[in-house]
């Protein structure tokens, strides 16, 4: 009997699916439109609670997000393309407390992230395209993935730094944001089903450099916006040169314009660093 009701259950869901079809940048502009109202709504909210509604919203981008690619998403795939998404909405509604109260400065920010997470969704969907096939706009979406996971990466650690957690717990929050969007990061240049053996050795080492790099800087006095942009760069760094690696275009020059990214923010980091305390 069970198996009967389960059976008419999916029947009924593609007759409904049939029925209200839409395309899937129709799909993409309604997955927008809700995560921007839900991410407005959260505004209105004070108190705890808002955190609460941060979780509901990111559940919801994450869930939203699998509605739209279930049938291309398998396997590691439910982490690797659905986590952007749904740290980049995470991000954003967390940086969203510390903006002023105004609309006027929040609206923009709200613009920009409906933008985001568009631009995202049409990222995922060339990965998901190109994991079966080659597709010609497959750099173009890596270009633009990387640029928003670097966004994103910036904001959750600058919201992490802001409360000011102790080094023990800013490692592991930090530590755990840099290993799933660095696992992501990495995984999005081979689209495999299955994590390689250099994919996993890759993300862990990165990650473990990351978080060694937030244990240092817990002891310096560094404000929260040049270490989070130094995190960022060290990210930008080593992920990038991950990536060409994967793909065997990791040359000299490269890896030089890399290191030469990382050591002046890393320098401008040290001198604009109050050596008497604060930050």
């Amino acid at each position: 009997m069970s198996i009967k009701s389960s059976e008419a259950i999916k029947r009924w869901f593609i007759r409904l699916e049939h029925h209200f079809s839409l395309s899937r940048r129709q799909q993409f502009v309604g997955v927008t439109i809700v995560l921007t109202a839900g991410l407005l709504f959260t505004q209105l909210v004070t108190g705890e609670s808002r955190y609460l509604l941060v979780c509901l919203l990111s559940c919801t981008a994450y869930g939203l997000s699998a509605l739209v690619f279930r049938h291309e998403v398998s396997r590691i795939e439910w982490l690797t393309i659905l986590s952007l998404p749904t740290l980049f909405t995470t991000a954003v509604a967390l940086f969203y407390f510390l903006l002023p109260v105004r609309w006027l400065t929040r609206m923009p920010v709200a613009i920009l992230y409906s933008i985001g997470i568009y631009a995202l969704l049409l990222t995922e969907n060339i990965y998901t395209v190109a994991a079966s096939r080659t597709i010609a706009l497959l750099r173009a979406a890596h270009s633009v993935g990387f640029l928003l996971t670097l966004f994103t990466y910036f904001l959750l650690v600058q919201t992490v730094l802001a409360f000011r957690f102790p080094a023990p717990v800013q490692m592991l929050l930090i530590g755990l944001i840099s290993f799933i969007l660095v696992l992501q990061s990495v995984w999005s240049m081979e689209l495999s089903p299955v994590l390689g053996r250099r994919v996993w050795r890759i993300s862990i080492a990165i990650s473990v450099f990351l978080t060694q790099l937030v244990w240092i800087f817990s002891f310096i006095p560094t404000k929260t916006t040049l270490l989070a942009l130094l995190f960022t760069t060290a990210f930008y760094s080593t992920v990038g040169m991950a990536q060409q690696y994967l793909v065997e275009k990791l040359y000299k020059k490269t890896v030089i314009e890399f290191f030469t990214v990382a050591a002046i923010v890393f320098i401008l980091t040290l001198i604009a660093t109050s050596w008497r305390g604060g930050g």
